[in-house]
């Protein structure tokens, strides 16, 4: 029960020592608060720590959901303290009356929005699409977001344009959302900061996380944020900015290359998207007889079996193939009925196992053909990639080429379609030159969980490239694929 509590509320205590090197840094940076409010203050470490760091702040307010730990906090802080939900107060109210400056400080949940649903816990805000994402976005997961990225734009907006500091511990992922939210609203924020700390050794947690420190004071836009690899370090290490309505990770290499940003004559594709592993991906056990990912062997037409790559395999220095997939489709919403007459054995191989793939839990299945897939067109079976993953922390680029077949990739992997190989060598070559590596580097966060997005290749303009470099770009359209390639 206490687990479960505690994933439901992302209760996360902060140890007294870290709430005391907060205090430290805010007063280091010239804050002097007149006002100190901890809006979900758990035990009260914050106020304790806010009441010896500025003795001169006769106002130190806390608030939280659990009534036990407001009594706790009450009784060790000696501030005022009152049991509140986030979502039901009125901030803009308790705001409006305090001193200046406003010192709003804490540890808001690390929890998302798609735990609390599973727990079906009410503690959450008013759903909406904030983030504008489209349908497909939405559905696919783009939309899920952590509780405290909501909470902390949230007091941003009701603070902006007022004399205060907002100090919160958070992932370093949400502190990035959330400067790119604010900035691209143009909350009046002064300056900003942000200084990385070791949540393993704070929370128990593997996660990567930080302090956000963010001056507001009406009249004053920045869009650069300093970065400090620890919460001790007086040196920044890198600037965080928002260009072109675009976060970067590096400012200065963002500047040097930004000739190079922009869209693409060429399209990143990502690889097919299933969500069943265990069904449509198989080991090949002999001539036409294979193994699933349940330990069964069935025997298959090669018709809809592809050599498949994952991210796993395609980060190799030489990627080469271990299983199959079933590709269902050639386009995204074909009828998928077809098969039964092209492959009878794979479609009664499908049919056995409907139960399993009838479930999947993406609802981008619903209202579609029956095994349908994602993430698939003429592209996919290209003969030539130039492929890179998704997942893993190495800016490298593959050439992938046909083994007997295309060979399609799963959908943590990103590509550019080639129709030959010489194409996919000048595409190799342009995408590992300096010039390319030093600009997506400046555009790649490698503490996100997929930290090579589709829209970060994207932005790379490959004819800026190409002009830079000095090698020809070579052309390709979905239209050439459909006129080169023969589909099953």
């Amino acid at each position: 029960m206490k687990m479960e509590k505690q994933k439901e509320y992302g209760d996360f205590q902060t140890p007294d020592v870290l709430a005391h090197q907060v205090c430290c840094i805010i007063r280091r940076l010239g804050i002097h608060p007149q006002s100190i409010i901890e809006p979900t203050c758990g035990e009260g470490s914050f106020l304790r720590a806010s009441r010896t760091a500025f003795p001169e702040c006769s106002l130190i307010l806390g608030f939280d959901i659990n009534p036990d730990y407001v009594r706790t906090a009450t009784a060790e802080s000696q501030a005022t303290v009152q049991c509140e939900d986030f979502f039901q107060k009125d901030w803009s109210n308790t705001f409006k009356s305090l001193p200046e400056p406003i010192l709003v400080i804490g540890n808001p949940p690390w929890v998302t929005n798609s735990t609390l649903g599973v727990l079906d816990s009410v503690n959450l805000p008013i759903k909406s699409n904030s983030q504008r994402f489209n349908g497909l976005d939405a559905l696919t997961g783009k939309s899920n977001f952590d509780i405290s990225e909501w909470m902390l734009l949230h007091l941003l907006k009701l603070l902006s344009g007022r004399d205060a500091v907002l100090a919160m511990l958070c992932k370093t992922s949400v502190a990035r959302k959330v400067l790119n939210s604010a900035w691209n609203q143009s909350f009046q924020i002064e300056s900003s900061d942000i200084y990385l700390i070791d949540a393993a050794k704070h929370f128990n947690v593997a996660t990567h996380a930080c302090l956000l420190v963010c001056k507001l004071k009406q009249g004053t836009i920045s869009r650069e944020c300093s970065i400090y690899q620890q919460i001790e370090a007086n040196k920044r290490e890198s600037i965080l900015a928002l260009r072109n309505g675009e976060l970067v990770s590096d400012l200065k290499a963002s500047t040097k290359w930004g000739h190079l940003l922009g869209s693409s004559p060429l399209k990143w594709r990502s690889g097919v998207k299933h969500d069943c592993s265990q069904i449509l991906e198989l080991w090949p056990m002999g001539s036409n007889t294979f193994q699933n990912g349940l330990g069964e062997t069935v025997e298959l037409e090669s018709t809809c079996l592809y050599p498949m790559l994952k991210s796993s395999e395609l980060v190799k220095s030489s990627p080469t193939h271990s299983r199959f997939m079933l590709v269902t489709q050639n386009s995204v919403g074909e009828d998928t009925r077809k098969i039964e007459q092209r492959a009878p054995q794979t479609w009664k191989y499908l049919q056995s196992h409907a139960h399993r793939l009838d479930r999947r839990a993406s609802s981008i299945y619903q209202n579609r053909p029956r095994f349908s897939i994602f993430g698939v067109g003429a592209y996919s079976f290209a003969s030539w990639k130039v492929a890179i993953s998704g997942f893993y922390k190495c800016l490298e680029f593959r050439v992938i080429g046909p083994v007997d077949k295309p060979v399609v990739l799963d959908d943590t992997c990103y590509f550019l379609p080639c129709k030959t190989e010489d194409d996919a060598q000048v595409l190799l070559q342009l995408l590992n030159s300096d010039a390319a590596q030093e600009f997506l580097r400046s555009l790649i966060f490698w503490d996100s969980k997929r930290p090579i997005t589709a829209q970060i290749l994207s932005s790379l303009n490959l004819a800026a490239l190409a002009d830079e470099v000095g090698v020809p770009l070579p052309t390709w359209s979905d239209n050439q694929a459909d006129n080169q390639t023969t589909l099953w």
